[in-house]
């Protein structure tokens, strides 16, 4: 099979194709023909060599998602058959011809979904319905500050949120990528064009002065302090991303008079049985919204995988908007 693979660490220029023996699937595993991927900034800080993969999986081909079909199935496996149409996350290996995975942690496609669309959904909205369902709480009526909310995590935020009645105040850096949210139900978009960024006061005056129940925070760094002031009491602060630093001089004292909650969270290193428990409760609960149309991929793009450096460059440029998706050819 062929494999995109790490050659050295440094920019997009070091990934180069290669072949590798295909893997053969164990006692619960499944073996995917994979179609299609999506590009992940966590990609890009694994090309650098700055964020190493869990050690079970191939440490110089990334990729965290795919689609795919599946091609055979371990002799205890009884989830999937041949032929069966799949989505999932994996800890890295994803930029590969065929991959392995336990049944447990793979989703079926929703119907109709074609391979790139399907690709572009695992990532974003697992991260974004864990974050904001499972661990934030999040119920109808209530409002959500999303930062980057023009990035895959952040659309799939906002689509998530407009499924369930949820008010979404977005941010970001380019007014442009910004002016695609409303068609994702964002309500109020604010540009962080200075740093550190200034964006309380519009989310005060989007809420009535109340603030944001939530927030998603996929960026960290100096958006921290801003984030509590526009934060509601008893708000709840999910820190997701860290692309503008992990370090921030915090004022306590928000924290404590508003009674907040700030929950860091992370899918890549979690312990196997807690991605099998998340893939079996996305596939109840949010496998229908995909099957119904209420939620959708947000793709910027779909490339050969031979093209998958130039997807990575434009990533690592921030003038993506959604996912970037690559093709096996």
């Amino acid at each position: 099979m062929k494999v995109m693979r790490i050659t050295q660490p440094g920019g997009p220029e070091v990934l180069a194709l290669d072949e590798r023996p295909e893997p053969t699937p164990g006692p619960n595993e499944v073996q995917v023909r994979v179609r299609a991927s999506a590009l992940n900034r966590a990609d890009l800080l694994q090309v650098r060599g700055v964020y190493p993969p869990p050690p079970d999986v191939p440490q110089d081909v990334p990729g965290l998602e795919y689609a795919g079909e599946v091609v055979a199935v371990g002799p205890r496996a009884r989830k999937f058959k041949v032929g069966d149409r799949v989505m999932g996350l994996v800890g890295g290996g994803a930029w590969s011809e065929v991959l392995t995975t336990h049944e447990r942690e793979v989703l079926r496609m929703p119907h109709g979904m074609d391979f790139a669309d399907a690709a572009a959904l695992p990532e974003a909205y697992l991260t974004a319905w864990d974050a904001l369902v499972l661990q934030a709480d999040l119920r109808p009526g209530e409002t959500v500050l999303v930062h980057a909310v023009a990035s895959g995590v952040g659309a799939a935020a906002a689509l998530l949120c407009r499924a369930m009645g949820v008010q979404v105040v977005g941010t970001g850096r380019n007014a442009e990528k910004l002016a695609r949210a409303s068609g994702w139900g964002v309500g109020r978009t604010v540009l962080c064009a200075s740093s550190p960024p200034v964006f309380a006061d519009a989310v005060l005056e989007a809420t009535g002065g109340r603030g944001a129940d939530v927030c998603l925070d996929l960026v960290g760094g100096n958006y921290l302090p801003e984030s509590l002031k526009a934060m509601a009491p008893r708000g709840r602060l999910m820190q997701v991303g860290s692309v503008a630093g992990t370090r921030v001089d915090l004022d306590l004292g928000v924290v404590m008079r508003k009674r907040l909650r700030i929950t860091g969270t992370v899918l890549r290193s979690r312990h196997a049985e807690e991605k099998m428990a998340l893939t079996q409760a996305a596939e109840r609960q949010l496998l229908p919204l995909f099957d119904s149309g209420a939620l959708k991929a947000v793709v910027d793009e779909v490339l050969p995988m031979a093209e998958l450096r130039s997807g990575l460059e434009r990533m690592a440029d921030n003038t993506t908007v959604g996912k970037v998706v690559v093709r096996w050819e």
